[in-house]
């Protein structure tokens, strides 16, 4: 009989988080009801992750809709509303915007794929 880790589920992937560390920002309009809208950034979550690879097939989806599909990040499930209306910072001081989240099955712990682009915005946020 094989050694089983405890409390890990079968045929699942372990996933390492060693790349860095992401946080994520919910934006809030704080203006008040028929003025300028006031953007400010609220910090929802800060996550370790894991650069992924931008397929090809990620990459050409992205330019038929007009973006750039900037950077592929693996992080660990957090159970928190993150969407794509957020932004993620990096440690390196880089901010994107958030485009598209997926769940990924079959590794351990539950993960999602956070795909990023370039963030452009004047004003105090960006």
């Amino acid at each position: 009989m094989a050694w089983k880790a405890p409390g890990r589920p079968e045929h699942k992937i372990t996933q390492s988080y060693n790349d860095g560390m992401l946080t994520v920002y919910t934006v809030a309009d704080e203006a008040a009801p028929g003025r300028q809208p006031v953007r400010r950034l609220a910090e929802l979550v800060k996550l370790p992750y894991e650069t992924r690879r931008v397929g090809i097939q990620r990459y050409y989806a992205a330019a038929q809709n007009q973006t750039k599909v900037q950077r592929v990040l693996r992080v660990p499930h957090s159970g928190k509303p993150v969407t794509n209306r957020c932004l993620a910072d990096t440690e390196d001081g880089s901010r994107y915007r958030i485009d598209l989240v997926q769940f990924v099955p079959d590794v351990y712990p539950p993960s999602d794929d956070l795909t990023l682009v370039a963030y452009e915005q004047g004003g105090a946020d960006g």
